[in-house]
């Protein structure tokens, strides 16, 4: 616990804003879900099958180098935002599909799309009140045991508006 002292030397009333930043290990990373965004993070494993693709939530399933997995975020706003960045950390045996940076619209959400060695970034000019879901595929390249990174949402002019899914271990064999 932290603790500020302020002091207004003026006769004019001050306003502000203080917010914690800190470093913690991700494995130790719970879901947050206390204001008017949440965001939560479903790793499917698409598997082919006679009826065609399908996807698997992995869960303790373990992954196969050469797997395609589909990276799901699941953003809900309880009210109208504007100017949001949704940065999905991935982990380090993931590699993107598609690292093309360009406009898409999905689930009646229109954004910007980037792809970065460790995240992939998503810009949101306009956030209409509801639910929404946001996949991108990504392939298993390395074996090992990881942590996969959280799903960060933030209103990029409004910080107190923000939220993060918790972390989960990926297993490659």
């Amino acid at each position: 616990l932290k603790t500020i002292f302020i002091d207004n030397k003026a006769d004019n009333a001050g306003f502000g804003g203080v917010y914690l930043q800190y470093f913690q290990n991700l494995e130790d990373i719970a879901k947050s879900d206390k204001n008017a965004l949440t965001i939560t993070k479903k790793i499917f494993k698409k598997v082919s099958t006679s009826a065609g693709e399908k996807l698997e939530l992995i869960g303790n399933n373990s992954l196969k180098i050469g797997d395609l997995v589909t990276m799901q975020l699941r953003l809900t706003a309880t009210e109208n935002l504007e100017f949001i960045h949704i940065k999905d950390l991935r982990a380090s045996c993931f590699e993107p599909t598609s690292v093309l940076s360009g406009y898409e619209w999905e689930d009646n959400l229109s954004y910007y799309k980037t792809a970065k060695d460790v995240s992939t970034n998503f810009f949101i000019e306009n956030l209409s009140k509801g639910s929404y879901i946001l996949e991108y595929d990504v392939r298993v390249t390395n074996l090992g045991s990881f942590n996969d990174g959280i799903a960060f949402v933030q209103s990029m002019y409004a910080p107190e508006f923000t939220a993060h899914s918790a972390s989960q271990k990926i297993k490659v064999e």
